[in-house]
Order: structure tokens, then C-alpha cells, then sequence
């Protein structure tokens, strides 16, 4: 059209975090550019699904990447059931939120941790049914896992607010028992080590989640149950899960 200027759709927003000091005090919003995720980053978890845990760090070979789309994210916590599956499942992660921009290149781990802006306690949901049959067939199971209200997280605590949580545990509660537990200690790959390796594939950028795999005791949620995340006593995720949208 001649002489037309603008944006000819509508623009939708980034999805934006709450950022919170230990008080519970609103500090500002986070908005999200990527969510890069970890596969098999626990032993116990790599176990259940089947694969072959690593003996040692020397065995650990390269870690599994996948993504999720950025307005996958969820707030409030309200996760209505997804189309397309009847094993809905849950995955309770660290979430790491990057405030700067990675330097060219590779990224030196000495260097990653500066690139930290906070953490966030999340869930990787997962179509369990749909990445099952596409691995099965030897497809991509961007399906089983990239799919609307897919990541839930808390609100951001700044990493100068959160201190050393090298040994900090995760855990998920559903209906008010405990599904999931790990100490952030038995990742294969820590934080530093996964934005390296992620840094050889992709630029990173402030604005961008990396979810960094779960522990063993994933496991179905239907809709009506509740659920509680945490990261030690630092960060709490409440939520449950409500029939499909129609």
C-alpha cells in the first residue's frame, strides 16, 4: 500500500516476570526474549526416561537442548489442560534469567555468571504422549514440549538477593504431596557449564530463560490439582491446573 507505514498486524507484547526482592517486594518486570531448556540434566531423572546417566564428568558428552516459545510463559500460575494429550506431566526446574548480553563467541564458564540477572523456580510441562510417539518414530517432540501455558514460573529474586544456591534444594508438591525433590548439587551440567554450551549454538541475549532440567518423579496432573514449587525458602510457585479452554 503506498504510503503506508506502521505495523500492518497487531503487535504482541513480551511476556513479563514480576521481580521480587526476599521481602516479596515488587522491584520491576522482566521481560522474555528466548526459553532454552535442558534435557537429562539430573542422573535419577536421565534414569527414569531411560537413557544412560553419566559415571563422572568426563562422561557427560553434550547436553540435550530444547525450546519453548517466549509467550509459553505463565504468571499466575493458571494452566489450563492442553490440547492434543491425555498425560499431561510436570517438570520442576531452576529457572535462570540472563541480564546481559553474551560477548561474540564462545563464552568462556569463568565468564557466564555475570550474565545472570536472577533465578525463578518453574515448571517445564510436557505433553508426555506426544514427545513419546515422536521419539518413538525418531521425530522431533517439539510438540510434546513448545505448546501454550508450557512454563510456569515464579516471580524473579535477583541473584545478588539470592546468594549461593549451589546447594539449594528444588521441589514440587501436587495436592499437597511430594512428587519431585533434588539438590541443584547433582546437575550434570551447572549453571555456567549449560551457557557455555549454549553459547556455541545460539547468541544469548538479556531477556532469555534457561529451565535447567529436573529430577527424578515426574509425573501426571489433571485438571483440579494443585501444585506448589520451590526453590529451598528462597522462591514458591502456586498454581493448578483447569479444564481445557473451549
Amino acid at each position: 500500500m503506498a504510503g503506508a507505514t506502521g505495523d500492518l498486524v497487531p503487535v504482541t507484547p513480551a511476556p513479563r516476570i514480576p521481580v521480587r526482592d526476599r521481602t516479596s517486594r515488587l522491584l520491576g518486570q522482566f521481560p522474555v526474549r528466548r526459553i532454552y531448556c535442558v534435557g537429562r540434566n539430573f542422573a535419577d531423572h536421565a534414569r527414569e526416561m531411560g537413557a544412560t546417566a553419566p559415571a563422572s564428568k568426563a562422561e557427560r558428552g553434550t547436553p540435550v537442548f530444547f525450546m519453548k516459545p517466549a509467550d509459553a510463559v505463565v504468571v499466575d500460575g493458571t494452566v489450563p489442560y492442553p490440547p492434543g494429550t491425555t498425560d499431561l506431566q510436570h517438570e520442576v526446574e531452576l529457572v535462570v534469567a540472563l541480564g546481559r548480553d553474551a560477548p561474540a563467541g564462545v563464552l568462556d564458564a569463568a565468564d557466564a555468571m555475570s550474565l545472570v540477572f536472577g533465578y525463578a523456580i518453574g515448571l517445564d510441562l510436557t505433553r508426555r504422549d506426544l514427545q513419546a510417539a515422536a521419539k518413538a518414530k525418531g521425530l522431533p517432540w517439539d510438540t510434546g514440549k513448545g505448546f501454550d501455558h508450557s512454563a510456569p514460573v515464579s516471580a524473579l529474586l535477583p541473584i545478588a538477593e539470592a546468594g549461593d544456591i549451589g546447594h539449594a534444594r528444588i521441589a514440587l508438591q501436587v495436592n499437597g504431596d511430594t512428587r519431585q525433590q533434588g539438590d541443584l548439587g547433582d546437575l550434570i551440567w551447572n549453571v555456567a557449564d549449560i551457557l557455555h554450551e549454549l553459547s556455541k549454538l545460539y547468541a544469548l541475549r538479556a531477556g532469555d530463560l534457561v529451565f535447567m532440567g529436573t529430577p527424578a518423579g515426574v509425573a501426571p496432573l489433571r485438571p483440579g490439582d494443585h501444585y506448589r514449587a520451590t526453590l529451598g525458602a528462597l522462591l514458591q510457585l502456586d498454581g493448578h491446573i483447569v479444564p481445557a479452554a473451549v
